[in-house]
């Protein structure tokens, strides 16, 4: 790997982190970046999901102030998560190549269109708790299954995961866009990280021919453990439209690089 290919992907890891901290799509960037040098798609998948957990984990806890207060929440949520990152996982495992990344983009536009229009449904869902007598702050009944299958997504190819996962949440979760943020970086970190570890277990045993890049996951992980810090920095400071409309921007971004990919 020349130079040139180490300092490309660094940046690349550090930008993903950044924007993976903030609302999600960020790991497009480190996708596209090792397609373009050669990298084999499924080798590329793996390692990027391996390389792009310590950016969700610094993201997290520089969202640590805005998960006070949410730890049956988070610990609830994240058993869908760790499931899902599995499930996700053993599909790219077994399923033939490229069947899940043909609807990627559509799930993609389904995300942007759920955060669009989010605080509507949002409102909706408020009301109809009310009328019913539920807690502020309780959860719709589908959220858990929701993250479930946006964890399944997640295992077998992340980008764009926190896109959905910031829709779902922000319609099903009576809770401000900042601290979803913060919780939607924790069940990101875990379906990236398990669905990693299956990765190596399958790919030890030799049960799959796909292989993990080591060097690929050290370049972008510390790339992206930075860039989760600056991220989480900055991006917990804006304002929710402009979060909204930022996640809207990346979201319609990451389409656009992977119909031209």
């Amino acid at each position: 790997m020349s130079a040139l290919e180490i300092a490309a992907i660094l940046l690349a890891g550090l930008g993903a982190g950044a924007i993976n901290s903030v609302v999600g799509s960020g790991t497009i960037i480190t996708f596209s970046t090792l397609l373009a040098f050669g990298v084999p798609p499924v080798v590329a998948n793996i390692s990027n999901s391996l390389g792009v957990v310590p950016g969700s984990v610094t993201g997290a806890y520089g969202y640590r102030r805005e998960l006070t207060g949410q730890r049956a929440r988070v610990g609830r949520l994240l058993v869908a998560s760790v499931l899902g990152g599995i499930v996700g996982a053993a599909l790219l495992m077994l399923l033939p190549p490229g069947a899940f990344e043909a609807i990627v983009p559509a799930l993609i536009l389904l995300g942007v269109v759920l955060v669009i229009l989010g605080p509507r449904l949002s409102e909706a869902v408020a009301r109809r708790a009310e009328k019913r007598g539920d807690e502020t702050g309780s959860d719709a009944g589908w959220v858990w299954p929701a993250v479930f299958g946006g964890a399944i997504y997640g295992g077998y190819f992340g980008a764009a995961q926190g896109v959905i996962l910031m829709a779902m949440l922000g319609i099903g979760v009576q809770e401000p866009l900042q601290r979803l943020n913060g919780i939607k970086n924790v069940l990101v970190a875990a379906a990236n990280l398990v669905a990693g570890i299956v990765f190596v277990v399958v790919s030890w045993v030799g049960w799959s021919e796909a292989e993990v890049d080591w060097l690929i996951v050290l370049l972008i992980g510390v790339g992206a453990f930075a860039g989760g810090l600056l991220g989480s920095s900055y991006g917990r400071k804006l304002p929710p439209n402009v979060l909204r409309a930022f996640i809207v921007v990346v979201g319609l971004a990451a389409v656009v690089a992977m119909l031209v990919t």
